[in-house]
């Protein structure tokens, strides 16, 4: 638990799209009937007159509830303005991305004043290499840094714990998590993604480098399995391998918990209903990772989906996702379900927001460091996620 601070939570990047959506989140919540009034937070970024112009349009629709949200100047590129900044609060949330570019001065400002951090990233790279260079900071000043807090990597890592708690198997246990959702890819994430794909060695790099300074529980082990495509005999979808971040998150939750058991693994798929959909998916993403070895072509896709942009309101209500979780141990199946909307966007905000409020707000387990979603704040997380329209549920 961080000191006492003047401010509960700030939002860093509020400018932004996925920024903006997620202070209006912070403004309806404030100004709601059984919401967290009194909170006190703030906007900040490099620009106070364009951060006053976002408070203006919170005022307008939300009204004088949240007239009072502090503006704080903070610019990645001033370490002692961003020291400043988490000095004042107890959670800092960012959009700044990709992160791997400017993420790591917020983390080292709040892993050295004490200050709870939650991000959006999806990139293992910068992951990693924040754990080797910050985790033994924040453990020492008590802050919890805590990344992955969108759809990256929300719903597959509460979603897992959600299943291991309902199957209550004392054996090994084997799960297996499968993603289908429409929508917009957001410009950040598609930015973040051809980063990574750019960059295989360094990510091998930073993962060895924290793989040699990460412990491991004794007795036990928790991993993420590479699977391969095949027909889901449950589900019934073609499933496709998905390079994403989330099955390094969910593996380090299960190695950090008990209740994952003495031998747990963990696969990540997309789920397709037709094979056509499956081989094209998979010849896409293949093309994509190729592409992006290529620096011109890297650039040309990028300017193809700006960093900022999104889709309109309409766009982002007709959109929706969801991760199908299916637990074995003991001779027992669960099959568990996490869905909601728009997952790029509105739903993002969303996670990212709940999951400052719970840092800031709720009676969490003991933790410290660089610790994920579930972790940090499990069970708690899950019930705001729930009363926020996220659905958590048994099939």
């Amino acid at each position: 638990m961080t000191a006492a601070r003047d401010l509960d939570l700030v939002l860093l990047g509020a400018t932004g799209f996925t920024g903006s959506l997620t202070a209006s989140y912070l403004a309806e919540a404030v100004s709601s009937d059984g919401g967290p009034h009194g909170l006190r937070w703030g906007l900040a970024g490099r620009d106070l007159t364009k951060l006053g112009e976002v408070r203006d349009r919170l005022v307008q629709r939300w009204g004088q509830a949240v007239a009072g949200v502090e503006l704080l100047q903070a610019d990645v590129g001033d370490q002692a303005g961003l020291d400043a900044m988490a000095a004042r609060t107890r959670v800092v949330i960012t959009t700044v991305g990709p992160y791997l570019e400017y993420g790591e001065p917020v983390v080292r400002a709040c892993a050295e004043a004490g200050t709870d951090y939650v991000d959006l990233t999806g990139e293992p790279e910068f992951v990693d290499e924040m754990y080797v260079r910050y985790h033994a900071v924040a453990q020492r000043t008590g802050a919890r840094i805590v990344h992955a807090c969108g759809f990256d990597s929300i719903p597959h890592d509460l979603g897992a714990l959600f299943a291991v708690r309902h199957l209550d198997a004392s054996g090994p246990v084997r799960m297996r998590g499968v993603v289908r959702a429409s929508g917009m890819l957001s410009g950040g994430t598609f930015h973040s993604a051809l980063g990574q794909f750019s960059r295989a060695r360094q990510m091998r790099a930073a993962a060895e480098a924290r793989k040699r300074a990460e412990p491991r529980p004794e007795g036990r082990r928790s991993r993420a399995v590479a699977g391969r495509p095949h027909r889901d005999p449950d589900l019934g979808y073609w499933l496709v391998p998905l390079p994403t971040i989330d099955p390094a998150i969910v593996a380090r939750t299960g190695r950090a918990l008990p209740a994952y058991g003495p031998d747990f693994s963990y696969s990540h798929y997309a789920g397709t209903k037709t094979l056509r959909y499956a081989v094209g998916g998979a010849a896409g993403l293949l093309g994509l990772v190729a592409a992006a070895q290529l620096g011109p072509v890297r650039r040309w896709l990028g300017a193809r989906i700006p960093p900022g942009a999104g889709p309109d309101e309409a766009r982002r209500a007709s959109s929706w996702f969801r991760v199908d979780l299916i637990a074995e141990g003991d001779g027992r199946k669960v099959h568990a379900r996490v869905s909601g909307g728009d997952p790029g966007y509105a739903e993002t905000a969303k996670m990212l927001a709940e999951s400052a409020l719970c840092l800031a707000l709720d009676d969490n387990p003991p933790s410290a460091g660089s610790v994920t979603t579930g972790v940090a704040m499990g069970a708690a997380l899950t019930d705001r996620l729930q009363r926020a329209g996220i659905r958590f549920e048994i099939r």
